[in-house]
């Protein structure tokens, strides 16, 4: 037992001294050469060829190689010999330069002559392969996602959200913006998405709601004089999962008095500019692009439509317009739409069996078939052949300016169902053809949402974006006549497909926004219990004002290429919103329910 406490002592003895770091693994250049250097890390591989030993070591900055060959002591290369992967280690020596060069990473013209070496502490195998090609399991990544986090991509992409966030503070402080933080416990009240509810022990049986936003707040902080309000705010939606959302996720939160849309615009711009400047090395052309939501959709399918190839919708109906084809007639007689897409070169492509997968793709999104035609050398090819002529085929190729070689795919139905099916077609099929190159951004403004649509649940109405956007000046007589018409002074920015921020002019006078209230079907009590504050805020004075909200982590998704929201935030949940390393959520005791008020029912 004695001999056993000397030896652990000796090991604690070892590890608790540390060599102090002068370096990082990835800063060594062949200019270092000579120079005495320090480095710790993880030990990322280790190979031994009899007199010499290599060693990988790894820090957040790469990865340099260390030496221990016959010039060092016996028992430094005993102690050498016994690393493994991921041991956490020290080493001093002196860099020089290799004498065969390693071209697949930054240190590889120089390695480090090893004169010492400290042992942090050893590591069991580890249950992944800490390198980006490991093509473990996701879930097992997510277990061990400390492990995961090792790996230089992962390494690189929260070093960019880092960036994405140091930008947006120096950008917006140089323009006048005060970072304030809003409260994370708040009342509950209607975003659109589920709250995640706290309850409260000292007040039982009432509860707290995370916030969905910190909408009601920043428009507090416009009628408190604050002017300009800026906020990295961490957000909580209790919703359905998918590669691009999570449940908990963080916004760039922004708000600003006596602005109009334009003025928004301007700023933000700036902001994207500098942050692809900084991040990318591309220079963004401003202003960006402006479309508005009805031409998004028509021409598109999509109010994020992915502008980085072609496939633009074109209408048909009416060069169909008195056809036997059943189908075509049906829907023109019912008021639907007849639209389609031309795939460049699609033709060769893609084949009747590739036709029909994307015919079962289609029928997801409501459509109850594609017809195509293909445009050949020797003429028109078409699953409606046998109802059209030649030369009508031809006048459809035309619209379309197809070439040889193209296949347009047409959907007939009602207007939602055809815009759908084709701006999913589009965006899916140009995946197909690798159109979808992350190194080139689109990025276009879509202004002039409608202010509201169906609410399927209560056959009323329901805001499109949210109870508090100011409604055009134009159309504010909508209101009263016709609503659903209503245009919003609503808008967001739209990065390769993807919604990058979104935001509105927000409702400022007490009147307007009761009157908003009261299309959206709630009563009196009902705005006064969930919105008095507001209201009562805007009694006392409130300036014009707006704001725009940035996904970060979306942002993050698009800077870097990936293409699951996950793999850019350091702990996410899975698709079942559940934490697989903590295993939250997780049962409570008994004793914190009673305090809390709380009582679980199992249900049989």
């Amino acid at each position: 037992m004695r001999s056993c406490t000397i030896c652990f002592a000796k090991r604690r003895s070892e590890m608790a001294q540390l060599l102090k770091r002068t370096h990082f693994c990835g800063s060594l250049r062949v200019s270092d050469a000579g120079t005495e250097v320090t480095v710790n890390g993880w030990v990322a591989r280790q190979r031994s060829l009899g007199g010499i030993i290599f060693t990988d070591l790894r820090d957040k900055t790469g990865i340099v190689q260390i030496v221990f060959d016959d010039t060092v002591s016996e028992d430094l290369f005993v102690k050498a010999s016994e690393l493994k992967s991921e041991y956490v280690i020290g080493v001093r020596g002196t860099v020089r330069e290799r004498s065969s060069r390693n071209g697949d990473i930054p240190t590889g013209d120089i390695e480090i002559l090893a004169c010492e070496l400290i042992l942090y502490s050893k590591s069991e195998t580890p249950p992944i392969y800490v390198r980006d090609d490991d093509n473990a399991d996701y879930n097992l990544r997510m277990k061990y996602r400390y492990l995961d986090l090792r790996k230089p991509r992962m390494q690189h992409i929260l070093k960019v959200r880092h960036e994405v966030m140091r930008i947006a503070r120096d950008y917006f402080y140089e323009n006048g913006f005060t970072e304030i933080e809003t409260p994370c416990l708040i009342k509950s009240t209607p975003e659109g998405a589920r709250d995640y509810l706290v309850p409260s022990r000292t007040n039982p049986g009432s509860f707290y709601a995370l916030p969905q936003s910190p909408q009601l707040f920043k428009q507090l902080l416009m009628c408190s004089g604050f002017d300009r309000y800026i906020q990295i705010a961490r957000c909580f939606r209790d919703e359905d999962l998918r590669s691009d959302r999570q449940p908990e996720f963080t916004q760039i939160d922004i708000e600003m008095s006596f602005v109009d849309s334009d003025d928004v615009f301007s700023v933000q711009e700036g902001f994207i500019k500098r942050l692809f400047k900084e991040i990318k090395g591309i220079d963004i052309n401003t202003p960006i692009r402006r479309m508005t939501y009805d031409e998004a959709i028509t021409r598109f399918g999509s109010d994020k439509p992915d502008l980085r190839f072609g496939f633009e919708i074109r209408d048909i109906r009416h060069l169909v317009e008195g056809t036997e084809f059943k189908v075509f007639a049906d829907v023109i007689q019912s008021g639907g739409e007849i639209r389609g897409i031309c795939i460049d070169g699609g033709s060769e492509k893609f084949s009747r069996k590739d036709i029909d997968k994307l015919t079962e793709n289609a029928r997801h999104y409501g459509a109850k078939g594609l017809v195509w035609i293909r445009k050949d050398d020797d003429g028109y090819k078409s699953s409606i052949g046998k109802f059209f002529r030649e030369k009508d085929l031809e006048a459809v190729a035309d619209v379309f300016d197809a070439e040889t070689g193209d296949l347009i795919l047409i959907v007939s139905d009602k207007a939602g169902i055809v815009f759908d099916t084709l701006g999913f077609l589009r965006r899916h099929i140009a995946g197909i053809m690798g159109l979808l190159d992350d190194n080139r951004y689109e990025l276009l403004w879509i202004t002039e949402f409608p202010m509201f649509e169906k609410n399927d649940d209560t056959g009323g109405l329901k805001a499109m974006h949210h109870p508090f956007t100011h409604p055009l000046d134009r159309d504010i007589p909508l209101l009263d006549s016709d609503p659903i018409r209503a245009k919003a002074d609503a808008y967001d920015i739209v990065i390769n497909g993807y919604e990058a921020a979104g935001g509105s002019i927000r409702i400022h006078e007490a009147e307007l926004q009761n009157r908003m209230f009261e299309i959206l079907g709630l009563t009196e009590e009902e705005c006064r219990e969930k919105f008095g504050f507001l209201l009562d805020a805007f009694k006392f004075g409130a300036p014009p004002h707006g704001g725009i909200a940035y996904g970060l982590d979306r942002l993050v998704m698009l800077l870097t290429g990936e293409l699951d929201i996950r793999d850019v935030e350091a702990f996410p949940k899975n698709q079942k919103a559940q934490c697989l390393l903590s295993g939250a959520p997780a049962p409570v005791d008994d004793a914190q329910l009673q305090e809390l008020c709380i009582e679980t029912i199992t249900e049989e």
